[in-house]
């Protein structure tokens, strides 16, 4: 593994925790909108608070960018993960109380159960860019399911509903992290070709949408449910799109097929449990 490219990650999840907790409390002071409204972020750029949570924000997105450049996709984005043990904490203590014991509960359950799929898994680097049928494949996937969670999510409320748009949300991460590791392969020997290909611009595209919706998320409730779902299903995500698409390969075979398995029901578990995660 890439001691360099671990730092980075690291260092990139302690930056998106602070800013992750700083929107969600902006957000939190906002009436609650419809599932998909993207005035909602008109009225949080007249928050400080939230533009406070830029700063660590755009860091957070340097050092990923970093990360990605000199490490794999399925090596990077699972360790922003460890924000989760950050950002929970930091709310609390914003809010002047103790974290839920079910909030640790939900995160302690989620994060075993991805470290042991990666452990075991042991995902290493493929190809530079994916096919064209590989990212039409990512897209058609991952759009599906973002769908089928924007329409329950329309019909809930509260936790459940930030659960929802948390996976919706993490999902469309997971793709801009693809995308974003496209781009920064041609940096910066090829600047001309990073602003006349699609990568760039469907990476500004995604990552508003994913923005709106993340936003969207906070106002539902603790941030335990939302971040999680956000947390778990990027790098985890992340870790597909690197098989399907860059065809980075991982070591599931015999025991560690099985472990890999008990890891994602567990993970899977703590994700649906965030649900009825307590309000503050």
């Amino acid at each position: 593994m890439n001691g360099v490219a671990i730092a980075l990650g690291l260092a990139s999840a302690a930056c998106f925790a602070v800013s992750s907790v700083l929107e969600q409390q902006a957000a939190k002071r906002e009436e609650s909108t419809r599932t998909i409204d993207p005035r909602l972020l008109f009225r949080l750029a007249h928050r400080r608070l939230w533009l406070l949570g830029w700063i660590p924000d755009g860091i957070g997105t340097i050092l990923q960018a970093l990360a990605l450049r000199f490490g794999a996709l399925a090596l990077v984005e699972p360790l922003l993960v460890s924000g989760l043990f950050m950002a929970i904490p930091l709310e609390a203590a914003i809010e002047r109380r103790r974290p839920h014991r079910r909030d640790l509960l939900v995160v302690a359950m989620g994060v075993a159960g991805l470290t042991a799929f990666l452990v075991t898994a042991n995902p290493r680097g493929g190809v530079e860019e994916p096919t064209t049928l590989g990212w039409v494949g990512v897209g058609a996937a991952v759009g599906a399911i973002v769908a089928v969670c924007l329409l329950v999510a329309w019909r809930t409320q509260d936790a459940t509903r930030g659960l929802m748009l948390g996976i919706a949300t993490g999902l469309l991460y997971a793709v801009a992290a693809a995308l974003l590791k496209s781009v920064t392969e041609k940096i910066p020997d090829d600047l001309t070709g990073v602003v006349t290909n699609w990568h760039l611009y469907a990476l500004l595209v995604i990552g508003g949408a994913a923005l709106t919706l993340n936003q969207n998320a906070y106002q539902g409730g603790p941030i335990a449910a939302p971040l999680t779902a956000i947390a778990l299903l990027d790098p985890f995500t992340s870790v597909l799109i690197g098989v399907t698409a860059f065809e980075e390969e991982l070591s599931l075979e015999g025991t560690r097929l099985v472990v890999g398995l008990l890891g994602v029901v567990v993970m899977s578990v703590g994700i649906w449990l965030a649900r009825r995660t307590r309000s503050s």
